[in-house]
């Protein structure tokens, strides 16, 4: 006999409406992106604000059990990849801009306000005005089981485990196993099984 699901406790009752809602981002969304690849490879729950703009032929790829829980943006630019492993979580307001590659292995936790990109403006012509001086692009991979905390820009790569501090500017490679923070953010601790300490790099 089916439960009558008004009767069911407040909180099986949100995540039943929750999940619903969830569905009918999930048919929005690949109704609005037929020209291009996504692909929602098992469960995934797309929370409130979840948006992709994807213009050209880009493709975004999620695995299962990524949670999307707040407001979601993600950009893909000319035939860019976004891909996501399998049991991220994203807490609210991340963005994604992206016109080669970027990707996000698994078990990944990325904190509030989070930024990555895989370009930077130039800057440096004077003569030439900023808008038309174009970008250096390069892909960015932030490694499996990372955690991400609150307010951190990712411009460059983020190893296996690695943690990164709140407000943190990464704009050069983090290793696996590595505490990093600041503006530029720097290794502060490696972690890691000894054998694979980074030269110059103290416990």
């Amino acid at each position: 006999m089916t439960r009558n699901w008004r009767r069911l406790p407040w909180e099986l009752r949100y995540e039943k409406g929750a999940m619903l809602a969830s569905d009918l981002r999930k048919l929005v969304v690949r109704a609005t992106h037929r020209h291009c690849r996504v692909e929602f490879q098992g469960p995934v729950r797309l929370g409130p604000g979840f948006s992709l703009h994807i213009p050209n032929r880009g493709s975004f790829i999620v695995g299962p059990g990524v949670d999307f829980r707040r407001r979601f943006f993600c950009e893909i630019s000319g035939d860019g990849v976004v891909t996501i492993g399998a049991g991220v979580t994203f807490t609210a307001d991340a963005m994604i801009q992206c016109s080669t590659a970027v990707t996000i292995r698994d078990g990944c936790q990325i904190g509030q306000s989070f930024m990555v990109i895989d370009g930077n403006h130039r800057y440096r012509e004077y003569d030439t005005p900023f808008l038309e001086q174009g970008y250096d692009y390069r892909p960015v991979t932030i490694g499996p089981d990372a955690m991400i905390l609150s307010k951190v820009t990712v411009l460059a790569d983020v190893g296996e485990r690695s943690v990164i501090a709140a407000h943190a500017v990464v704009n050069r490679d983090v290793p696996p196993y590595c505490l990093a923070g600041g503006v530029p953010a720097r290794v502060i601790e490696y972690f890691g099984p000894p054998e694979l300490r980074p030269i110059g790099i103290e416990a």
